[in-house]
């Protein structure tokens, strides 16, 4: 099945809510899309600046990294490890739901959109999308979307499951770098504060909602063109940070990299080598 109509087919079911599985059961989720596109939740840049754990874990969390897809790990770590409430990062588009999936795009926001009912939860969201197409900056704006325990009922080759299984995701772009460089060569710096302000924002919102388990990763480092070094040192310098320590108890970094050398696993292995 080519992916727009992969695309098409689980805006349907998002729509519909149920689908038939491989084995022919009617498997009915419209009570969990409903209960998600509810739930969703817009923060605005420093709406989450207070935000403290209310208890803190003694120990550090346990910190991963692996070379799947975010939505091989979620459910590896749902279904495999027993993990409750996991949340997961949308490496996002800043102005369209979803990126490109309903086009039959190819990344990491579109294949979470293809195999859930995340398009449904993001669609509504207009001011997180109208206000980064507002901003004029390829930085775009500090607005972040959470959405909780979204059904997700395709595996990663996109066939439906027996039973769905539930990640809550946070939806948050990172500065496209790319084109804020080209256009203007003197933003290093504010590429890596507004990284380092989103990443507290992420770690916020996961911890405002009380997960405890979360699935990052090389956020911004494709067609936005961050440096995965700078990322990786980003995510563990706020890690580390007092404000959030003992506000987590895992971490996994699921750097799915297609690159020769995986210069995006790379970096993340090395930051976190002795993790």
């Amino acid at each position: 099945m080519k992916l727009t109509s992969v695309a098409a087919d689980t805006v349907q079911i998002g729509s519909r809510g149920e689908y038939t599985s491989p084995s022919g059961a009617t498997v009915h989720i419209r009570d969990r899309v409903l209960a998600a596109v509810k739930g969703t939740v817009l923060y605005r840049p420093g709406s989450l600046d207070a935000w403290e754990p209310k208890a803190r874990l003694d120990r550090p969390p346990v910190i991963e990294v692996t070379g799947e897809t975010t939505g091989a790990a979620g459910r590896r770590l749902v279904e495999r490890e027993g993990e409750a409430r996991v949340v997961a990062l949308n490496f996002a588009s800043a102005k369209n739901p979803g990126g490109g999936f309903l086009r039959g795009a190819k990344a990491q926001e579109e294949d979470l959109a293809r195999c859930s009912a995340l398009y449904a939860c993001l669609v509504a969201q207009r001011e997180y999308y109208d206000q980064n197409r507002a901003s004029g900056s390829f930085l775009y704006t500090d607005h972040l979307i959470y959405a909780p325990e979204v059904p997700f009922f395709r595996d990663e080759q996109h066939a439906l499951l027996e039973r769905p299984f539930a990640l809550s995701i946070i939806t948050m772009p990172a500065p496209n770098a790319g084109e804020a460089l080209r256009r203007d060569g003197s933003v290093d710096q504010d590429i890596r504060a507004t990284l380092e302000r989103r990443a507290a924002m992420v770690l916020a919102a996961a911890g405002a909602h009380e997960h405890r388990c979360l699935v990052l990763g090389a956020w911004g480092c494709g067609v936005f063109r961050n440096d995965p070094r700078e990322v990786a040192d980003v995510f563990a310098q706020a890690l580390d940070h007092p404000r959030f320590r003992g506000a987590f108890s895992r971490v996994v970094f699921a750097v799915y990299d297609r690159g020769d050398d995986q210069p995006n696993y790379r970096a993340f292995r090395e930051r976190f080598a002795s993790a």
